[in-house]
């Protein structure tokens, strides 16, 4: 249902717009900020390095939850192993002259699933949410490949799971997210991403996965009748029965494309803003990557988890900033073709 799918055949005639950076210098700070390891790991973690001692029979934890989250973060950050993580943190612990212990590889590994990831403080909002929602595959580590390249044996099935995240149009921080296996529909995981926001939302963006009533009716619940929810309904949509006299957003969104056309409902509508959401998507798979490193479901969970922190702390080190560039070429070529076509009829005119 987007432009660039609903239109592939006349794609060409659509002239792609031209945009430019407006505050390079902060976001190019923000860019070295990245690769700063004081951002990822700073000395005040030392006082919060080991677990508190449990008041319940057991075993005694010797690292804070925060501690195998700080170690996980530069793993991911770095695109380093567990082993090699090990090696890292290590090493800027004695750099920074932090005598803590340091977890091992299987430490790591183990506390990792089901981790209690710390919440970080939440500025505060000037206004609701504009959520945008969507989801894409991830692979998973596997013998497929192995299979494959060794043994020349094709593999039985490809695994993969899917992860859902939930963008705030206003911040572009990611204010929820989750994997699920690759057999959960995109509405079904959709109750699970909404208990993770603390806040209202206003608008609620998504493709035509997530139509239907089940949907709205979970939003209407959650947000209240005030939420406006664009869901592009697909082409054999018809309307209400008492669409005539009572009609639900959705009769309105299929009234609009039959009297206006596809495009224009998207532009009307804001439906467009949802590529930001395939962006995030694209800036995931680019900055964390598109396959998920732990082999099993719990550890795979926290890994989404701390990716998400990754990619908010990245955030918030500075957003770049666009404006739309005036292409005068643009209008020269109009006024040249509608003197033509004028030219043309007053040439046809006359004889």
């Amino acid at each position: 249902m987007m432009p660039h799918k609903f239109n592939a055949s006349r794609r060409h005639k659509f002239e792609k717009k031209r945009q430019k950076v407006t505050n390079w210098r902060v976001y190019n700070q923000g860019l070295r900020q990245r690769g700063d390891v004081t951002i990822w790991l700073s000395p005040e973690v030392a006082d919060k390095w080991l677990a508190d001692k449990r008041q319940t029979p057991g075993g005694q934890p010797t690292y804070s939850d925060m501690a195998i989250s700080v170690c996980l973060t530069l793993g991911m950050a770095f695109k380093q192993p567990l082993r090699q993580t090990q090696g890292l943190v290590g090493s800027l612990a004695r750099l920074m002259g932090l005598d803590v212990p340091i977890p091992d590889f299987s430490t790591l590994s183990r506390r990792g699933a089901g981790l209690s990831i710390p919440e970080k403080s939440k500025a505060q909002r000037a206004g609701p949410i504009e959520l945008v929602v969507d989801s894409t595959g991830l692979k998973i580590f596997g013998e497929g490949e192995w299979l494959q390249n060794k043994h020349k044996k094709k593999a039985k099935r490809k695994s993969w799971r899917k992860l859902h995240l939930g963008l705030d149009l206003t911040t572009g921080d990611i204010v929820c997210s989750d994997l699920t296996k690759d057999d959960v529909g995109d509405p079904t995981a959709l109750p699970e991403l909404l208990d993770q926001i603390d806040a209202p939302v206003s608008r609620f963006l998504a493709d035509g996965a997530y139509d239907g009533d089940p949907t709205s009716d979970l939003l209407v619940d959650r947000f209240g009748e005030a939420i406006e929810i664009v869901i592009p309904p697909p082409i054999t949509a018809v309307l209400s029965l008492d669409a005539a006299r009572d009609p639900t957003p959705r009769d309105k969104h299929i009234a609009e494309i039959r009297d206006k056309g596809r495009l224009a409902w998207q532009v009307s509508s804001g439906y467009n803003h949802r590529s930001r959401g395939e962006a995030q998507i694209g800036r995931w798979k680019m900055v964390i990557g598109p396959k998920l490193k732990a082999r099993n479901f719990p550890n795979q969970k926290t890994e989404v988890r701390i990716g998400t922190n990754i990619l908010n702390k990245m955030n918030g080190l500075g957003r770049d900033k666009y404006e739309a560039v005036a292409r005068p070429e643009l209008w020269v070529r109009a006024i040249s073709d509608f003197a033509t076509s004028m030219q043309h009829g007053y040439t046809v005119a006359s004889h």
